[in-house]
């Protein structure tokens, strides 16, 4: 019976239709044939329900259904005790939770759908744990002695007794145009109750849109609202849902060191984020997340920061004796093989010329530069410096100032930076009616569409996608389109730590094998060093006047590039993931000194 009750078994709501498949779950369980009620299915029922308790695991209503609506997953052992919430039968449910602490920031790190957003719900008051029993709710007093012992006990405490006022930034900032009306300058004194108003927009550059309408606000300028919205008001307890998304590195850790600002003794910081640098610079401990995406979360006991992101990038919890990864994940520089010069010959060369372009007040000066096949350039730059319009020109959609220019002609594949999905029909038909040969290439499907788990989301409606299933979809169609030259604008958007490592893999190995050209806007640093064989720096007053370099060693361009953001970054002696270095702190003075902005060594 023991076994039994490590078992979880999810029906997904959107795909069971019981009524539709005159109920194949039901006919085909064993445990149904002796007469008990394993699968349930009443006439009114909308989905199916099936007892964890009585489910033996044989997977048979698996195979059988076929809407593909049925999960059953074996838990590790002793996790049922454990439950903090879960959301109703064969649903999500969540393990254990984060405990923050007063005067630090506590960082989560996981993947998507791992019960991230509960947890901070939970924390925020805003949804009681019912400790597994959604029939039979606890109240206050029964969470808190189960709590008991624990620092959450005094938290949640805290929350009730001295009335705690929580504020989430939410992860999706683009929903908030609909919450929220007025210009930004009103919405921001109508927040001000710690009179930071003047301090908050110097610091996340909002002075020039400070007159502008929150409906008209871009992607970028949405986030940092956002944070200055929840970093002007009174709160004890602060929480930030992924805070660099749309974010440059330089706005990254802008927005970071306003994070921090918040601390005080007695207020709790909560942030949950996908850029590994970022959480790192941000965070003073960590707590994990594991399990499987949509179906149950787990959270691990609070880890010091390096070894946090280690156990999660390692894919095994030493506390627990537990592996939750199949493999491990680094960050080795050079994970191309080296060439010898007899290989560098034979690469084709490509040269564009210098030029220009003015669009409005802003003008983008592009260097002559050469490039070769085989290879990833990577552009490094603030919002605003012109790393798109070079990517458009290069794709031939916009043109030079220069008119007799002599440019030459690329066979471009582009993946833009926003994707807006208009496609009315499957996911399938999307990819059969723009590169039918691709998809169905065995190296192709091996290579690009299995890492990118393109194949569970086949018979998914396009317009129904999430940003991160978008944003693989969108990949896996720029790269299956026959080209010279792949430009691909912001890969990292809305995927979580672990997919942006996969993605940079599958365009590594892709434009690798396939002896082709790519030029990547990245602004997620580990990923931006992992992919970069050359690098092009801009430099300039961005949406005024910017400079892009010729194409340069990732070594020197790193360099130059952070030089201009004054910031160092070592790399991990485990996993070699390169690590932000505290401002002015002993290892950021030395580096400072010899010059050595990015530091390669092991």
């Amino acid at each position: 019976m023991a076994d039994r009750l490590t078992r979880i078994a999810i029906v997904n709501s959107d795909r069971c239709k019981p009524k539709k498949c005159r109920q194949e779950c039901k006919k085909s369980c064993p445990v149904v044939k002796t007469g008990k009620l394993c699968i349930e299915v009443t006439s009114a029922s909308k989905i199916a329900f099936i007892s964890e308790e009585l489910c033996i695991g044989c997977g048979i209503c698996v195979k059988k259904c076929p809407f593909e609506a049925i999960e059953i997953i074996n838990l590790p052992k002793d996790l049922d005790k454990d439950t903090t919430h879960r959301y109703g039968p064969n649903t999500f449910k969540l393990h254990r939770l984060p405990v923050p602490r007063p005067g630090q920031v506590l960082g989560l790190v996981g993947t998507n759908g791992i019960g991230k957003s509960t947890a901070l719900k939970v924390l925020a008051g805003k949804l009681k744990p019912n400790l597994g029993r959604f029939n039979n709710p606890p109240d206050w007093q029964e969470i808190l002695t189960y709590f008991r012992g624990s620092e959450l006990q005094n938290y949640f405490t805290r929350i009730l007794e001295d009335n705690l006022k929580a504020i989430i930034k939410p992860q999706y900032v683009d929903h908030i145009p609909k919450a929220v009306q007025g210009n930004v300058g009103q919405v921001l004194d109508q927040k001000d109750e710690r009179d930071m108003k003047q301090d908050l927009c110097d610091d996340l550059e909002l002075n020039q849109v400070i007159d502008r309408n929150v409906g008209d606000l871009s992607g970028g300028e949405l986030q940092r609202f956002a944070i200055a919205v929840v970093a002007i008001q009174n709160a004890e307890i602060y929480m930030f849902d992924e805070p660099s998304s749309y974010l440059d590195v330089k706005q990254r850790l802008k927005a970071a060191q306003v994070i921090r600002s918040l601390l005080r003794p007695n207020s709790y910081v909560i942030v949950v984020e996908h850029d590994l640098s970022v959480l790192d610079y941000l965070s003073d401990f960590i707590c994990c997340l594991y399990g499987k995406p949509g179906a149950y979360g787990v959270v691990t006991l609070p880890f010091s920061v390096r070894e946090g992101i280690n156990v999660f990038l390692a894919g095994f919890v030493p506390t627990e004796n537990l592996r939750f990864r199949d493999e491990s994940l680094t960050f080795k520089v050079a994970e191309t093989p080296q060439e010898s010069a007899e290989e560098i010959e034979t690469y084709a060369r490509y040269r564009y010329p210098t030029m220009t372009k003015t669009q409005g007040n802003f003008r983008l000066r592009v260097q002559e530069g050469e490039f070769t096949d085989s290879q990833i350039v990577v552009m490094l730059g603030e919002n605003g410096t012109g790393k798109t319009t070079f990517i458009r020109m290069l794709a031939g959609l916009l043109k030079p100032d220069e008119e007799n220019l002599d440019m030459p002609e690329f066979n471009v594949s582009y993946k833009p930076q926003k994707i807006s999905p208009k496609f009315q029909h499957s996911v399938r038909q999307l990819l059969h009616q723009k590169i039918r040969d691709s998809y169905t290439h065995p190296q192709f499907v091996s290579d690009v569409m299995k890492p990118l788990l393109i194949e569970q989301l086949m018979d998914q409606e396009v317009v129904n996608l999430s940003g991160g299933e978008l944003q693989r979809v969108a990949l896996c169609l720029c790269l299956g389109k026959p080209a010279d030259i792949y430009l691909i604008d912001e890969p990292s958007a809305y995927l979580d730590s672990e997919q942006r490592i996969v993605a940079s893999k599958v365009i590594k190995r892709f434009i690798l094998h396939a002896k082709k050209t790519a030029f990547v806007v990245e602004h997620d640093f580990i990923m931006a060093t992992y992919l970069a064989d050359r690098v092009i720096v801009y430099e300039g007053r961005p949406s005024v006047d910017c400079t892009a370099n010729s194409p340069q060693s990732l070594l020197t361009g790193m360099n130059l590039f952070l030089s201009h953001l004054d910031i160092t970054f070592r790399r991990d002696p485990t996993n070699f993931r390169p690590r932000i270095n505290k401002l002015d702190s002993t290892k950021d003075r030395e580096q400072k000194s010899a010059g050595s902005y990015y530091y390669l060594d092991d």
